[in-house]
């Protein structure tokens, strides 16, 4: 059984992927709550039996399947499951640029957000498959990551982190949509340091934005990030 754990405001990502899988390995074989789940199932009952018969353990990881506490006791019943029993894989599937668990970051993800869905999709159907899914030059570790937090309406906190190892040149852009007088921005902590506001930015994707310049003289580490309060003045952040 192929089990494929999401939250349901992922579904226009998810049920594409899903369709696919049941033309190949047939739909009887893959848990997809919208065919595997009918009224008057009991919901918890038929995840449990999906569970109980689950090899793949797919969990498509966004920023809104780390919110819900369902797809939570899901994946993290099967991650138990899976480093007790060798015959489940648990593979994660990063959909957005969220911040993978931590637990989670010593397992190989495959990756939508980075490579797009063709090539994440070939991947699954290698590991169901039992093919090597190397490709040499695709996988590569971000070591930096940014994380926000909402303080409130109108303020974000940025953290700024290394995961693995040091970072020497400490320089970011944070592309926003305000313009220049709509927002204001603190780093905290710092006192040897630039910033700027550069208008439209052009991002690797294609886009447009502007974006706030900061150049810290120190090195990011793992025990030592770069915490950045922003605060826009008369719209949400």
């Amino acid at each position: 059984m192929i089990f494929f754990s999401h939250t349901f405001v992922d579904k226009p990502l998810i049920e594409p992927i899903a369709i696919q899988f049941s033309k190949i390995f047939g739909q009887s074989n893959i848990f997809y709550d919208s065919w595997s789940i009918q009224p008057g199932d009991g919901i918890i009952d038929k995840m449990s039996e999906g569970m109980s018969k689950c090899r793949f353990f797919f969990f498509f990881v966004s920023k809104n399947s780390l919110k819900s506490k369902m797809v939570q006791i899901e994946w993290q019943n099967m991650l138990m499951n899976s480093s007790k029993n060798e015959n489940v894989k648990f593979i994660p599937i990063k959909l957005d640029d969220c911040l993978m668990p931590t637990i989670l970051m010593q397992t190989l993800y495959i990756d939508v957000y980075g490579q797009g869905p063709e090539f994440a999709v070939r991947q699954m159907i290698d590991v169901v498959n039992g093919n090597n899914t190397f490709i040499s030059g695709v996988q590569k570790f971000e070591n930096i990551r940014g994380e926000l937090r909402k303080i409130s309406k109108f303020e974000l906190k940025l953290t700024i982190n290394a995961i693995a190892y040091s970072e020497p040149i400490s320089r970011y852009y944070i592309l926003t949509h305000n313009n220049e007088g709509e927002i204001s921005y603190n780093v905290l902590g710092e006192s040897m340091l630039q910033t700027g506001f550069d208008k439209n930015i052009k991002s690797s994707s294609g886009f447009i934005t502007n974006a706030i310049y900061l150049g810290i003289n120190r090195s990011v580490t793992p025990s030592f990030p770069i915490e950045v309060s922003l605060k826009s003045k008369n719209c949400q952040c």
